[in-house]
């Protein structure tokens, strides 16, 4: 066993961003452990990894709903490749439908694993990386942990939730005085198999809410946030503005969303597969990083804001509420 190499687990890393973020991390020399649900894609997976990046890729078919899995993974993780120097969760599962529409086990489901399943990641992490005294945690969250909109209320609880157990364990960490970083990554929409595959009873397909980014954007601000000292990243100025608007103006956001927050998120095409999704089974196939929108998601994004910018933050709260305000005049007039 190589003792002095890095070791990065990344959950959720059959498909979507943490297929990036795998790929990412092995490019800067990372030996990566893949965890996710369906056993032949991430096979695969690990075997292009190993064979484009020259590191060692250990594929552990686990659903991070199942706290005994995620831990027993993490066991096998420093079994095999050594002990683990970062974790990143990004593993999740949602719906597409108004409130109305789910069933309470529907969203049960969606909440084990987004939320719960980083709670399992940290758990099983921290564990190991508290007898060390060293090591990096990082929770991948998004711009609806701080602003929800209709239609994705399960993933906007999940992540409100990460978010909010998140900053409850920097506190106790803190006050341990360990040296484990724990950090969380807020993202805008990503070009993810998610649109494809998540549950969805709006009867038409489902889009992300322009601007959209490439996940290897998202991977390079995950492995950013991992290997610097930064509380919380967030990438892309679409994410800046509904965070901070959101803090000026929550009830003007409220009603915008109430009118243009279903078809900014739900195309014209038909389902083309069942509604089920991927909440309870994977749903098979050759998928990888990208979803369905590569001609116009972006592949960079010059904007990257920390904790070490509030002041600017400030700022440009007032600008986005002002946006906001003069759009909704110029439509009301």
């Amino acid at each position: 066993m190589n003792t002095t190499q890095k070791i990065a687990v990344i959950t959720g890393a059959g498909a979507g961003v943490g297929r990036a973020a795998a790929d990412e991390f092995a490019r800067h020399g990372y030996d990566v452990a893949l965890l996710s649900r369906d056993a032949d894609r991430l096979t695969r997976a690990a075997a292009q990894i190993e064979a484009g990046f020259g590191v060692r890729a250990l594929a552990i078919p686990t659903d991070v709903a199942d706290s005994k899995a995620v831990d027993a993974a993490a066991s096998r993780v420093e079994e095999t490749l050594g002990p683990i120097d970062v974790w990143v969760n990004v593993a999740m599962a949602t719906a597409f439908a108004p409130v109305s529409a789910l069933t309470a086990e529907e969203i049960e489901r969606g909440t084990r694993v987004t939320y719960l399943g980083q709670v399992h990641g940290m758990m099983a992490a921290l564990s190991r990386m508290r007898k060390r005294n060293r090591g990096t945690i990082v929770n991948v969250g998004s711009a609806l942990a701080y602003r929800s909109v209709p239609l994705q209320s399960v993933y906007c609880g999940a992540k409100f939730a990460i978010r909010g157990f998140t900053d409850s364990l920097r506190s106790e960490i803190i006050h341990d005085k360990l040296k484990v970083h724990l950090t969380m990554v807020e993202l805008p929409a990503i070009n993810t198999p998610q649109f494809d595959w998540a549950m969805n009873k709006m009867g038409k397909r489902a889009r992300p809410v322009a601007p959209i980014f490439q996940p290897e954007v998202a991977a390079r601000a995950i492995f950013f946030a991992a290997t610097h000292r930064r509380r919380e990243v967030w990438l892309g100025f679409s994410t800046v503005k509904a965070i901070l608007a959101n803090r000026v103006a929550p009830a003007l956001i409220d009603r915008y969303l109430a009118r243009a927050g279903y078809t900014g998120q739900v195309t014209d095409e038909p389902l083309r597969r069942d509604e089920s999704g991927n909440l309870f089974d994977p749903v098979p196939g050759d998928y990888g990083a990208h979803g369905r929108f590569d001609g116009e998601a972006r592949r960079h994004s010059w904007e990257m804001f920390t904790d070490r910018h509030r002041t600017l933050f400030w700022g440009l709260a007032g600008i986005g509420a002002v946006s906001l305000l003069r759009a909704a005049v110029k439509r009301r007039s």
